[in-house]
């Protein structure tokens, strides 16, 4: 009850500012009508196999959940350094029920977000099949990542700083790193081994390979990203943790 309440306060809070709206839902729509009209409008021969609506549509699916780093990072931010998160510090809630707290409204916004994205990518020719509704929660799953980074960055930083490293720093990373921006085959080398490291480009290939229903390759990729998504929930209730006791 505690957390569900916490929950629904916080998803109200982030609701409340229509930038957020626009950049959690529309802004990988904007993406996608840019970079599907360029494709379209591209000589047979010029044509880049990253613009198809197939490897297009799960990219800005995962690069959509990033900003869900930015959201909770901020909300987080200002409840910690203004009164009101003091004032549940003396509440029976513990540091993994703050975390849940912050952490379902982020789900239901992701799942939300990629349904609109991946429904909108069928218009430009991506196959509705039930491999797309799959590919929801898959994606859901994946954006953990992010939340975590948006829950380290909340507990320890103040909201300008969540601003910059969650806005502009982990949307390019993750933007770049991931395939969104430039095909990582295409560079290869030291640059591809460093982003198969990372977790940004399996978590697009986990989505890619859903839709495209080579299931067998999902694991390999979604372990990957899973594995970092635990270290960094228990980084963040860790840190959060610390906070708590120390401001109390």
């Amino acid at each position: 009850m505690r957390i569900r309440l916490f929950a629904t306060r916080n998803i109200k809070e982030i609701l409340r500012d229509p930038i957020n709206l626009f950049f959690g839902l529309g802004f990988p729509l904007v993406l996608l009508l840019l970079l599907s009209v360029i494709n379209a409008n591209m000589p047979a021969e010029a044509s880049n196999p990253m613009f198809e609506i197939a490897n297009l549509a799960p990219g800005l699916a995962m690069f959509g959940s990033v900003f869900m780093a930015l959201f909770v990072g901020m909300l987080l931010a200002k409840d910690r350094t203004s009164s009101f998160l003091m004032r549940l510090f003396t509440s029976p809630i513990t540091a993994s029920q703050f975390i849940l707290g912050y952490t379902a409204p982020m789900m239901v916004l992701t799942v939300v977000q990629t349904a609109i994205t991946l429904f909108a990518a069928c218009l430009f020719g991506l196959p509705a099949t039930v491999n797309v509704l799959i590919s929801i929660p898959m994606t859901a799953l994946t954006s953990f990542l992010f939340i975590g980074i948006g829950l380290v960055c909340g507990s320890l930083m103040n909201d300008r700083a969540v601003g910059g490293i969650c806005g502009a720093l982990l949307t390019n990373l993750a933007g770049w790193l991931s395939g969104v921006f430039i095909p990582i085959d295409l560079i290869g080398g030291r640059f591809k081994a460093f982003t198969h490291f990372l977790p940004f480009y399996h978590s697009v290939e986990a989505v890619k390979q859903v839709i495209t229903g080579d299931f067998k390759a999902v694991l390999p990729h979604i372990g990957i990203v899973v594995a970092y998504a635990v270290a960094i929930f228990l980084i963040a209730v860790f840190a959060f943790n610390k906070k708590m006791s120390s401001d109390c």
